[in-house]
């Protein structure tokens, strides 16, 4: 079956509804869910945080019997396994839906279809791909769990227009306007952790938590520190989970860390340093979605040579402070411009009176 203007219409308001979630399903995704019968809507909901009903449950309630012959738009595809709740497909089944318009599968490749199959198998008609790019969009994370085993890394910056973090003697604050740094705060709510390195901590003492946007929930802070040197007053130590990933195994180090309330995790790589790969696949394995790195440029370009950066979030602001600032990125110098590293803007908007550039590695 083909699709209609109305599949994109109400499949456009479930993908509103899925955004409701943006900032507390993790480590679930974001999902929304919206039955229409005869033209009108009958029934709507969001899955608001792991646990808890899933959208579609929701959605169904509100319909009660008017969901029978209905059909049912869904940003992403049914479930059909039982884990914390029973599973979707089943409650559509049950309720008597005459179609099912999914905007995407489940991309778990363990489960991918099975949900959609289980629905054509009870003589339902599905039709999958409806908006598909924005439903990706919004759980971009969690597709990276699922299909790569670690999350999506957004790499965020604040400079100057001529490209720098801070001045010479390592002063950084504030390079960017007030509306910026909320912003920045948006993209830390969303995000499951907030990464940053040794260097941030012992410099500027930063909280790492969301402080300019209301939220229910804080993200885990990731501090990269091969030598176990975060400070025991550090400020990331009061309350709040926190992660230090090392590249030296110091039991009493670690266990006074531990004292403050940290988790540590020893991932040595060969030169003696933190195996950033390696971190990225064990915040995979802790359900992480999606991870803010906010770090100096060293750690900045070590995550980016490390192929680690699967987007960067630059602020710019507009004044100038001259060569000899703090640069954004430690990465080698080139002979040849065909060595550069090339991206794809996605997205340039003002923010207040600073320019934000979302890229991704081309």
């Amino acid at each position: 079956m083909s699709a209609t203007a109305d599949d994109f219409r109400w499949m456009a308001r479930a993908l509103e509804l899925a955004a409701r979630g943006l900032f507390t399903t993790t480590p679930n995704p974001r999902v929304g869910c919206v039955i229409v019968r005869d033209g009108q809507m009958v029934g709507e909901g969001w899955h608001v945080r792991a646990g808890e009903a899933h959208a579609e449950v929701h959605a169904l309630a509100m319909a009660g019997e008017s969901a029978r012959g209905a059909t049912a738009y869904v940003t992403l595809e049914p479930c059909s396994h039982h884990g914390r709740t029973p599973p979707c497909a089943d409650a559509l089944i049950k309720a008597g839906v005459q179609r099912v318009v999914v905007a995407m599968s489940d991309p778990n490749p363990l489960v991918s279809g099975r949900g959609l199959q289980r629905l054509r198998d009870a003589g339902i008609d599905t039709l999958a791909g409806i908006q598909e790019g924005e439903a990706r969009e919004l759980n971009i994370g969690f597709i990276s769990r699922m299909t790569r085993g670690r999350p999506w890394l957004r790499l965020k910056a604040a400079a100057t227009l001529d490209g720098k973090t801070a001045l010479e003697n390592g002063v950084s604050q504030w390079i960017t306007g007030e509306d910026a740094r909320r912003d920045a705060h948006r993209w830390r709510a969303r995000s499951c952790a907030v990464l940053t390195g040794i260097g941030t901590v012992r410099d500027d003492d930063p909280q790492l938590n969301v402080r300019a946007v209301a939220t229910e929930r804080q993200p885990l802070r990731v501090v990269v520190d091969a030598r176990l040197d975060t400070p025991l007053n550090a400020r990331l130590l009061d309350g709040g989970p926190v992660l230090i990933a090392a590249a030296v195994d110091n039991p009493e180090r670690i266990a006074a860390l531990q004292r403050r309330g940290a988790d540590v995790v020893v991932l040595p790589n060969d030169g003696g340093k933190v195996d950033l790969n390696a971190l990225m696949l064990e915040l995979g394995r802790r359900g992480l979605n999606e991870v803010t790195a906010e770090s100096g440029f060293k750690l900045n370009g070590s995550l980016l040579r490390e192929g680690c950066v699967d987007e960067i979030v630059l602020y710019l602001a507009p004044f100038l402070v001259g060569d000899a600032a703090r640069g954004l990125f430690n990465l080698p110098a080139l002979n040849a411009l065909a060595d550069k590293r090339p991206l794809n803007i996605r997205d340039v908007r003002l923010v207040g009176q600073d320019l934000r550039i979302l890229a991704r590695p081309a």
